[in-house]
Order: structure tokens, then sequence, then C-alpha cells
């Protein structure tokens, strides 16, 4: 379903994408794992057109993203993203903020959208918050907001780029309890992320990036139980034992 081809991406002198190479199957779970500064999170916004790459070629159902295509907005609505800060619109309630793409991106009827949003809020868990606003939520239940909105969008896929890294620990797992129904409901999900117990239990494959390639790929139990290139040895033995 996605496919990167030899993706470069700089800033200025910085080369922060080197050579990606990968595949996304429909219905794959695909979790991102390396270090800060690796290139993880550039990918996710190159894929969803939000960056622009200056070699290779991002291919979504065969379709090239490129800003200058004509298909970046189909593109966009096919393949929906997840922040690490939520994005939600404060004067705007859950419902509201779920409602909102649907409207104004896809045109969707408003009493349509409405049911949609309550059920996808549902969801989430979150059917007693429709009339809520973003500063009445906690910071788990405003990055669920932010799934149920991307989920009513009805793409094909969602990108997550780190998205309980702005929560406390406590609520982090309300957030991923809700990605992995997803997953288990056949959503196709790239996932960047920090949590490797997440990446093992729900993940099919794993790719570890460092300073923008992609050092080591492979099965999720098979990259993070028995990592074989010594980088990503050395990632996992800092991450999962700091001390």
């Amino acid at each position: 379903m996605i496919t990167l081809d030899n993706v470069h991406k700089r800033f200025g002198q910085n080369h922060v994408l080197r050579g990606v190479n990968a595949t996304v199957e429909n219905g794959e779970v695909v979790c991102i794992v390396g270090p800060s500064g690796s290139g993880k999170s550039t990918i996710l916004r190159c894929i969803n057109g939000l960056e622009t790459y200056e070699e290779g070629a991002i291919r979504i159902d065969e379709k090239i993203v490129d800003r200058k295509s004509s298909h970046l907005r189909q593109i966009r609505q096919e393949v929906a993203m997840v922040f690490q800060r939520f994005n939600l619109f404060p004067h705007r309630t859950a419902l509201e903020n779920v409602m909102e793409g649907p409207i104004y991106v896809k045109g969707i009827d408003r009493a349509q959208a409405q049911e949609a949003a309550t059920q996808y809020l549902e969801k989430v868990g979150l059917a007693d918050k429709l009339s809520s606003y973003p500063q009445q939520l906690s910071g788990g239940q405003q990055q669920r907001v932010a799934i149920a909105r991307a989920l009513a969008m009805e793409p094909q896929a969602i990108l997550f780029d780190e998205p309980t890294s702005a929560l406390d620990p406590e609520l982090v797992g309300e957030v991923l309890n809700v990605m992995a129904d997803m997953a288990r409901a056949g959503m196709t999900m790239i996932v960047v992320t920090h949590e490797m117990a997440f990446a093992k239990e729900v993940a099919d494959r794993v790719l570890f990036f460092d300073q923008g390639v992609i050092v080591e790929q492979g099965k999720a139990t098979d990259i993070l139980n028995a990592p074989q290139h010594p980088r990503t040895q050395d990632f996992l033995r800092r991450v999962l034992h700091p001390f």
C-alpha cells in the first residue's frame, strides 16, 4: 500500500533521510524505532506530504506523493496522521473537532458527520465527553479525540508520530489500548514510538532507523528480542536497560 523508494531529505546541510527503502502492506502495523534525530518523524511527514523530499519516490496505492501533485488532497484523506501534541481546536468541543474534517474536507452532511463522530468518540471510550473542550480533557483523552478525528476521515492508513510522548506515564496505556484495538481491527498503521512493549505486542514489523537510514528491519519479535545489527543491539540495550 505504501512504498518508499530511495527517499532522501535534506534540511539545508543536514542530510536527514539518506535513501530510505521500505514497504507497508494493507492491514499491516509497522513500528519505527530509533534514537532522536534519526529521521523517524521526518519520514512520516514526507509520506503525508507535510514535507517535501529531494530524491526517490513515495507511493501510496501507486500515486506518487508530491506537494505539487493534484493527488495530494486525496492522499491526505487516505492517510491520516496523529501528532504528538494533539493539535485540537481549543474553541471546539470534542464532537466538533471530530466532525470538522468530514464536513469541510470531504463535504459530508452535518447530521451524518455528527452521527459518525459520535460513534468514533464512543469507539475510543469518550462517549461522555462529546461536549467537553480540549482544556477540560486530560492529555490521554485529548489524544483519543485526535485518534477519533483521524478515524472519522475513514482513511486507508493512519500515521502516528510518537502519540504518547507528551502524556503523563499513567495516561499512556489508555491511548495504546485504543491503538491496539485499531490494529486488531485491521487498520494499516505506521507508528513512530519509544514504547517497545507496544511494538513487540502489536507490530507486525519493526524498522530501526539511525542517521537517516533503516539499519535493520524485520518481524517485531525478531528485531526486539534478537537484533542482529550492533547498532540496534546497542540502542535496545540502552532503552530497555537504562540503568
